[in-house]
């Protein structure tokens, strides 16, 4: 006798021709937290790794990427909008940004290296403005293509949020930080953050969404700059 291969489950017995569809069923929201938050963890981990590796101690170095991939892990954790959903969302990002302080903490402890995870460390409190923001731009991207017009504006506006981490970031360091060895690097992420803007602006869809991408973007910028002048001289 022939075995039954899983497929076949799926053909009805009075019309073997016939396929039913079994719908999947959809990860449930605790679970999608939990690995948003698992990989909030491992990418802490990863940065303090990543540090002692030179073509990625510059990457490693910068809060740009931390911010994406705080976006990233909140659309990961099914982020919407909503009068409660939305406030969550930001919540959550908040969350996502220092956990990820606490696994890079935790590996730079394991790995031999002093370190001290404070409330009063400045990055640890730009996690939260930054988690606020990133919770609120991950409900913007997700939801952009589902509300017409003005959703199109508001994810516009989100990704020129991005850009302006990106570009903001780069450009203070090239003024503070940058050396010969690490300018190619930062070069790279500004790079990135213009090409984002300029995505934003194209796929705006309305005059008024690429002029809200691009002064996102522009006006960003220069508060990132200043806001990382601030606490970083």
């Amino acid at each position: 006798m022939q075995p039954t291969r899983p497929t076949d489950a799926l053909v009805s017995a009075s019309d073997p021709a016939s396929v039913h569809v079994v719908p999947a069923r959809p990860v449930p929201p605790v679970a999608r937290v939990s690995i948003a938050l698992t990989g909030a963890l491992l990418a802490g981990v990863l940065t303090s790794f990543g540090q002692a590796v030179p073509a990625l101690a510059t990457v490693s170095n910068s809060a740009g990427p931390w911010f994406v991939v705080a976006v990233l892990l909140c659309a990961v954790a099914g982020v919407r909008a909503g009068r409660v959903a939305l406030p969550l969302a930001m919540l959550l990002g908040v969350v996502l940004l220092e956990v990820m302080h606490v696994g890079y903490w935790a590996a730079t402890v394991l790995r031999g290296y002093p370190d001290v995870l404070s409330i009063t460390n400045p990055w640890v409190l730009l996690g939260v403005p930054a988690g606020l923001l990133a919770g609120a731009v991950a409900v913007a991207l997700r939801g952009g293509r589902r509300r017409g017009t003005r959703g199109a504006v508001l994810a516009a506006g989100a990704l020129g949020v991005v850009a302006a981490v990106l570009v903001g970031e780069s450009v203070r360091a090239f003024l503070r930080v940058a050396t010969p060895e690490t300018t190619p690097a930062w070069a790279v992420q500004l790079a990135v953050g213009v090409v984002v803007l300029v995505v934003s602006i194209v796929r705006a869809g309305s005059p008024v969404g690429r002029v809200t991408a691009l002064a996102t973007g522009l006006v960003g910028a220069v508060g990132v700059f200043g806001a990382l002048l601030l606490i970083g001289g």
